[in-house]
């Protein structure tokens, strides 16, 4: 991985490490006393006098995950030295666990890089439940990660919903609370963590409704139990439907629930360009 900058002022070469390239101190730290962080192509400590129009470089390896790469159909909708967006499946899990090593999407993204000749690692930005399809937001190293974790992500989800709020827009205030052990589900409690989803109706159809869905909080299933408590919940979802809705959902043919990570916006870590990614999948 390759971080570069163009110098346009003057000032020692630690200022754009932490400055323009926006590095950690532990990160500069722990590349500087080797060839990895040059200017204009010359290994140089982190004091040396930069000019403006000189050319600064930091370069590393991430190192090879403990799982395989597989080769298989993988939908990049956007790509560049820094990020990646790709859409994810339903029934497909993001990361391998100790029980599943091959078959998820850092497997597919791996294989993906080695096709391509890249070096890129799997650093998740956003993360979605097995049976959640959409987009995930990827970093391809731990410093655009790091920075990542600073930006503020407006995500948008759309969902298709057994029956639907009354009202055509409104908030979902609501805490949420993992329920007692073993159970991993969680619960709506009074003494929950504060969770608040915005919700919008796009479109009713009979007893259907499609909605799009933006957390604010960011909780464990938050979207499901929320649209559940209210009394419209996910069509295909097995953990917190309702009789009525797996009646639906089986009626329907649905194997999985049917919440789609749609659209996401951000200020570009590197550039500060101001991004939306959208999901090619739908509801």
């Amino acid at each position: 991985m390759e971080l570069k900058w163009t110098a346009r002022r003057e000032g020692k070469l630690s200022s754009f490490l932490l400055g323009e390239l926006r590095m950690s101190a532990g990160l500069m730290n722990k590349y500087k006393w080797g060839d990895g962080i040059r200017v204009n192509g010359v290994p140089q400590r982190t004091n040396y006098p930069v000019k403006p129009g000189d050319i600064i470089t930091v370069s590393w390896e991430e190192m090879p995950p403990d799982y395989p790469a597989e080769d298989g159909a993988l939908t990049v909708l956007y790509e560049d030295d820094f990020l990646l967006a790709v859409d994810k499946p339903a029934g497909m899990l993001i990361h391998p666990s100790h029980s599943q090593n091959t078959g998820t999407l850092a497997n597919l993204v791996y294989g993906y890089y080695q096709k391509t000749g890249h070096s890129g690692a799997f650093h998740p930005m956003t993360r979605l439940d097995r049976d959640t399809f959409g987009i995930v937001l990827l970093a391809k190293n731990a410093h655009v990660h790091n920075l990542l974790q600073q930006v503020p992500i407006q995500k948008t989800y759309h969902a298709l919903t057994f029956g639907g709020p009354e009202e055509e827009e409104g908030v979902i205030d609501a805490p949420i609370a993992r329920k007692p052990l073993p159970s991993l589900l969680r619960e709506i409690r009074p003494d929950g963590k504060p969770s608040v989803t915005r919700f919008r109706v796009l479109e009713r159809r009979g007893e259907i409704c499609k909605l799009a869905l933006e957390p604010v909080t960011g909780r464990t299933h938050q979207l499901r139990l929320h649209c559940a408590w209210r009394g419209f919940p996910i069509l295909g979802d097995p953990q917190y439907g309702s009789c009525q809705s797996q009646a639906l959902s089986r009626q329907l043919g649905l194997n999985s629930q049917m919440l789609c990570a749609k659209r996401l916006e951000l200020v570009h870590p590197m550039t500060g360009e101001n991004m939306g990614l959208e999901s090619g999948m739908e509801v």
